[in-house]
């Protein structure tokens, strides 16, 4: 599951102290505020993610990238962790019976 389908997380939105915050845009061919603020906030590269407490002055920051960025509270990001673990799980393999080929039996009038 990908960054953009997070809100996707079958859980209600709550308060929380920690944020989970994932870069999903790509930093080139942006401004340099947004730039240097994505910097502040240690997303550097694509699909990574970090934590941080959830407070006015970092929520200023997360409104300058809205746009690039997904915001997660703590039950959102286990509910998407969980659902990537039960996907990727071992399941049992498939087992298919085959018949054997049905002899065609020729006729000749």
């Amino acid at each position: 599951m990908n960054g953009f389908k997070a809100f996707k997380a079958q859980v209600p939105i709550e308060w929380s102290q920690r944020l989970y915050i994932t870069l999903v845009r790509g930093i080139p061919g942006t401004r340099r505020l947004h730039r240097r603020t994505l910097e502040a906030l240690n997303l550097t590269k694509c699909n990574r993610t970090v934590t941080r407490v959830n407070c006015s002055s970092i929520r200023g920051m997360l409104n300058q990238v809205k746009r690039l960025i997904v915001i997660e509270t703590e039950e959102m990001y286990n509910a998407r962790k969980q659902n990537l673990a039960n996907h990727k799980a071992v399941r049992p393999p498939v087992v298919v019976g085959h018949s054997p080929p049905i002899a065609a039996s020729s006729t000749s009038s």
